[in-house]
């Protein structure tokens, strides 16, 4: 990744910092959206179905899809998986993969983020690859996809993303998670491209601090909101997926906002606005608030009994 050393680096108010990471986003999305479609990539296995007809308008090319990734797209979180692939390849100790094994824990048990953990997360990431070259976590990353992330894509919501592409749409992926890891599976899914957290780098090596902050909440809405201003898209036609209500201000950015995999807080808010509503975690289909008809229902993988555990201790 390039030096974004032309943005400034002193602390800022919570506001100004998520506006700076949702532009250092954009910014970085739109750089590697042509370096995402140099070369064709096989598609994954799957066969969707066909979503509601009337929805993506199909040629509309001021309308676009914006994806949270974990629980939404994929299940657990995205940063959990390369951490563990980080832990295999020796990048640190035992003590680090508990932590970030619980924490996995903790995300799919729960079913939605939890900001102190996912800060954990990306603090502890930060601090792994601080002093790597860029180009070399991005070759790992690749492995780490098809070791961990391809078997837990969701189905469904990959459906939701084709008819996008189908219709003519940009697709991309929001994410608090790396954006090089973001852009992998992005690029994997064959989707436009990725926003996701940007951690500087100088002359191609991480030093161990991001730009701005993790692209989280008020950010990601940032982020979009760039990124639609630069590729000159009309919110209002534009649609926008997540399972957790700390993207309500991303959904609420948009014209057409659905929660996929939603948590309780999430679940209210979009039945109270009439929001759509899809849920891939069990057999059962999500209260119908205009549902699409998309296909593949995934499984819910549960918590390790010691994540029950502690769990149930805490009640």
């Amino acid at each position: 990744m390039a030096s974004l050393g032309w943005l400034t680096r002193r602390r800022r108010p919570t506001t100004a910092r998520s506006v700076l990471a949702g532009e250092a986003a954009a910014e970085a999305a739109r750089l590697r959206e042509h370096e995402l479609h140099e070369e064709h990539e096989e598609e994954e296995p799957g066969t969707p179905e066909a979503v509601e007809e009337e929805f993506p308008v199909a040629g509309d090319t001021a309308a676009a899809a914006f994806f949270d990734l974990d629980n939404t797209v994929m299940q657990g979180a995205a940063l959990f998986h390369f951490g563990r692939g980080l832990y295999k390849r020796k990048f640190f100790e035992t003590p680090e993969l508990l932590r970030f094994a619980w924490q996995q824990a903790y995300f799919r048990l729960a079913g939605s983020e939890n900001s102190g953990h996912m800060q954990e997360a990306q603090d502890s990431a930060l601090s792994i690859v601080e002093g790597h070259r860029v180009s070399e976590l991005v070759a790992i990353g690749e492995e780490i996809y098809d070791e961990y992330m391809a078997s837990r894509i969701w189905p469904g919501t990959r459906a939701l993303a084709e008819a996008h592409l189908k219709a003519g749409q940009k697709v991309w992926l929001v994410t608090a998670a790396p954006v090089e890891t973001a852009t992998i599976i992005a690029r994997r899914l064959g989707l436009t491209g990725a926003l996701g957290t940007v951690a500087e780098s100088v002359d191609g090596v991480y030093t161990g601090r991001l730009v701005g902050e993790p692209l989280h909440g008020p950010a990601k809405a940032e982020a979009v909101r760039a990124l639609a201003s630069a590729e000159q898209l009309d919110l209002s036609r534009c649609a926008a997926y997540s399972d957790s209500a700390n993207d309500i201000p991303m959904l609420s950015l948009v014209g057409h906002p659905y929660a996929i995999n939603p948590d309780s807080r999430l679940r209210a808010h979009a039945q109270e606005h009439g929001w759509r509503l899809r849920d891939y975690r069990t057999g059962r289909k999500a209260a119908k608030v205009g549902i699409p008809a998309a296909a593949g229902v995934g499984a819910l993988a549960g918590g390790t009994a010691a994540a029950i555990a502690l769990h149930r201790r805490r009640r």
